[in-house]
C-alpha cells in the first residue's frame, strides 16, 4: 500500500489523499460493524492523519512507509478482540512449549473463507470506484461518525432502582441510584468476601465416606450442546446437576485455584496469586475435619506449572499419585503424554482399597479434552471438532464406568465433578475456536453435578437440577451439609435436604485483562480497563 503522494512531485494539501489506505480503513469499519473486531476511532484518525502528513525526502518517504505499514499491523491488533501484546508476550514462555502442529493449526483458525471473500469483493469494488470518486472524505467521515457515537454514547451511571441484596437476584446492579458498572462489579467483589462456608467435623458415629473432587479442563454446557452430548447418560447419574454454575475463569490456574478456595466466595482475579484467609481453602478445611487429602493428575502438572499452583497457592501440599505405567492415549499440545482417565482412576481406587485412612478427599485434575491434544492410535488424524468428540465422548464414557466400579467396590464415595472452563468450541464473532482469553458465558457456565455412591443408598426422585446462579461457595456449601448430615444413615436420601438454603453467586468472570459481567439480564465486557461494551455471541 501506499499514499499517491510523489516524492518527484510538487506536493500540497489539496492533493493529499489516503489512497489505498482507504480500503484498509473502510476494511476495518466493515469488520466493526459484523461485530468481528473493535475500532478505536480516535486512534484510527490519528492513524489517518499521520498517513495523509506530505514527505518530499525520499529517504523520509521510505521511513515513513515502512512506519505506516509497522502501525497498520500494530492499530488492527489492537482494534482486534484478540488479547493485549502484553499478555501474548507474557506468555511467551508458554507459547514456546507447544508443538509445531498445534501453533500452524491455531494460525489457520484465524483465517475465515467467507470474510477473506467479503474483503476480497469489498476491495475490488473500491478499487473500481475510486477511480472516479475520491472516498478519502467519506472514509474519514464515517470514522468521525464512530468517534462521535462512542463519545456521545460514553456509559452515564446507569440509575437502577434501589435494591437490597439478596443471594437468588441475577443481575450485579443491586446496587442504589446512580451506581455505575464499575461501582457495581466492585460492592459484588466487597460482598463476596465476605461470605464463607463453615466445615464441621464428622459424628464419630457417622459412616465414613470419601469425596472425589474431579476437575476437567475444557468443558462447558455450550461444547456439551455443540457436540450433542448434553443428554448423555452421566448426567442422569450425578444426583445433583448445577446447571448455571460459573466456573470464572478461562485458564486452568485460575480456575484451580478458585476450587482450591472454594470455601470463600468469589475473589477478584489479581487476588487468586495472594494468600487468602485460612478458612477460604477447601481441601485444608476438609483436612481439618478429618480427610486426609489426595492429589491425582492425568498429565505431568508442568505447563503453566500447573502442580506447583495447586501445592502452594491452593495449599494441597501432597504429592501426585505416580503415573508410571498407565496407559498413555493423547500426547499433549506441548507434546507431554496424557494418561488414560479410567486407567488412572482405576489406580487410584486400587490404592484406596489399600489404605486404612476413615476418610479421603481427592482432587483429579484431567487434560484430556484440552484443546490441541493428539490422540494416539488412530488411523488418521480427525478434524478439530471430530477429535474433541471422540476424546469428549470417551471421556463421559469413562466417567460413568469409573462411577459404576466405584460402586462396585463397595466404597462409600461422594463425586464432585467440576470442570475448570470450556474448550471454545463453536467460538463467536469476538474470538475464533479454542481461544479463551474473553471469559463469555458459553466458556464458563460448566455442568457441575454430585454424586451419592455405597451402601446401595438410593436417591428420592430424579437428578436434582440447580437452575440458579452458582459458584464455588455452592460446592462448599454442599460439602459441608453433607459432612455434617450424612446421606448413608438409611438407605435413602433426599437431594431437596441439602441444597436449601444453597448460596447464589451472580455471573462475573474475569481473566488478567477482561471482566465479562450480567447486568439486568444484559451481559457486558470491560476490555483493557476501557469502557464497558454490550456483549452478543
Amino acid at each position: 500500500m501506499a499514499t499517491l503522494i510523489n516524492s518527484h512531485s510538487k506536493t500540497h494539501w489539496l492533493k493529499l489523499a489516503l489512497g489505498l489506505w482507504g480500503f484498509y480503513f473502510i476494511a476495518k469499519l466493515g469488520l466493526y460493524w459484523a461485530g468481528f473486531i473493535g475500532f478505536h476511532a480516535w486512534e484510527n484518525l490519528a492513524f489517518a492523519v499521520f498517513i495523509l502528513i506530505p514527505v518530499n525526502h525520499l529517504l523520509i518517504l521510505k521511513i515513513k512507509q515502512a512506519t505506516t505499514l509497522v502501525l497498520a499491523v500494530g492499530l488492527l491488533y489492537y482494534d482486534s478482540w484478540l488479547p493485549p501484546a502484553s499478555r501474548v508476550w507474557e506468555q511467551a514462555a508458554q507459547l514456546s512449549q507447544f508443538s509445531a502442529a498445534y501453533i500452524v493449526e491455531l494460525l489457520l483458525r484465524f483465517i475465515s473463507l467467507p470474510v477473506l471473500v467479503a474483503l476480497l469483493v469489498a476491495g475490488v469494488i473500491y478499487a473500481l470506484i475510486s477511480r472516479w470518486l475520491r472516498l478519502d472524505v467519506l472514509v474519514i467521515l464515517a470514522m468521525l461518525a464512530v468517534a462521535g457515537v462512542e463519545f456521545f454514547s460514553s456509559p452515564a451511571p446507569l440509575k437502577v432502582a434501589p435494591k437490597q441484596f439478596i443471594d437468588d437476584e441475577e443481575s450485579l446492579m443491586l446496587s442504589g441510584e446512580g451506581v455505575d458498572k464499575n461501582q457495581a462489579v466492585q460492592q459484588f467483589l466487597q460482598r463476596e468476601s465476605a461470605r464463607a462456608v463453615f466445615f464441621p467435623a464428622p459424628k464419630l458415629s457417622e459412616q465414613p465416606f470419601d469425596i472425589i473432587f474431579m476437575q476437567v479442563c475444557s468443558l462447558s454446557w455450550d461444547d456439551l450442546q455443540v457436540m450433542g452430548l448434553a443428554q448423555h447418560p452421566l448426567w442422569q447419574r450425578f444426583d445433583i446437576l448445577l446447571t448455571r454454575f460459573n466456573s470464572a475463569s478461562t485458564y486452568s490456574g485460575p480456575a484451580a485455584i478458585r476450587m482450591q478456595r472454594a470455601a470463600c466466595g468469589q475473589a477478584a482475579h489479581d487476588a487468586l496469586y495472594v494468600d487468602a484467609p485460612d478458612k477460604c481453602y477447601l481441601m485444608s478445611n476438609l483436612q481439618r475435619a478429618g480427610f486426609e487429602p489426595a492429589l491425582v493428575l492425568n498429565h505431568n502438572g508442568q505447563f503453566d506449572h500447573f502442580l506447583k499452583t495447586v501445592q502452594t497457592l491452593g495449599r494441597l501440599s501432597v504429592q501426585p499419585m505416580p503415573l508410571s505405567g498407565a496407559a498413555v492415549v493423547q500426547h499433549a499440545f506441548d507434546g507431554t503424554p496424557i494418561y488414560d482417565d479410567f486407567s488412572v482412576l482405576m489406580r487410584w481406587l486400587k490404592s484406596r482399597q489399600q489404605s486404612r485412612a476413615p476418610r479421603v478427599a481427592m482432587y483429579y485434575n484431567t487434560i484430556s479434552l484440552h484443546d490441541g491434544n493428539r490422540l494416539l492410535h488412530v488411523d488418521k488424524k480427525p478434524t478439530d471438532n471430530d477429535s474433541y468428540k471422540i476424546r469428549l465422548t470417551k471421556f463421559l464414557d469413562d466417567m460413568e464406568k469409573f462411577m459404576h466400579n466405584l460402586e462396585q467396590s463397595g466404597r462409600r464415595a461422594v463425586v464432585v465433578m467440576v470442570p475448570e472452563h470450556g474448550a471454545a468450541v463453536r467460538g463467536d464473532k469476538m474470538q475464533m475456536a479454542g481461544l479463551r482469553e474473553i471469559p463469555s458465558p458459553a466458556i464458563t457456565r460448566v455442568p457441575v453435578g454430585i454424586k451419592i455412591i455405597g451402601n446401595n443408598v438410593q436417591r428420592d426422585g430424579a437428578t436434582l437440577l440447580i437452575d440458579k446462579p452458582t459458584s464455588y461457595l455452592a460446592i462448599s456449601y454442599l460439602i459441608a451439609r453433607l459432612v455434617e448430615n450424612t446421606p448413608y444413615k438409611t438407605g435413602h436420601f433426599s437431594p431437596t435436604s441439602y441444597v436449601k438454603n444453597i448460596p447464589t453467586t451472580l455471573f462475573l468472570s474475569q481473566n488478567e485483562t477482561i471482566i465479562m459481567a450480567d447486568f439486568n439480564g444484559q451481559y457486558y465486557l470491560r476490555q483493557h480497563d476501557e469502557t464497558w461494551h454490550e456483549y452478543s455471541e
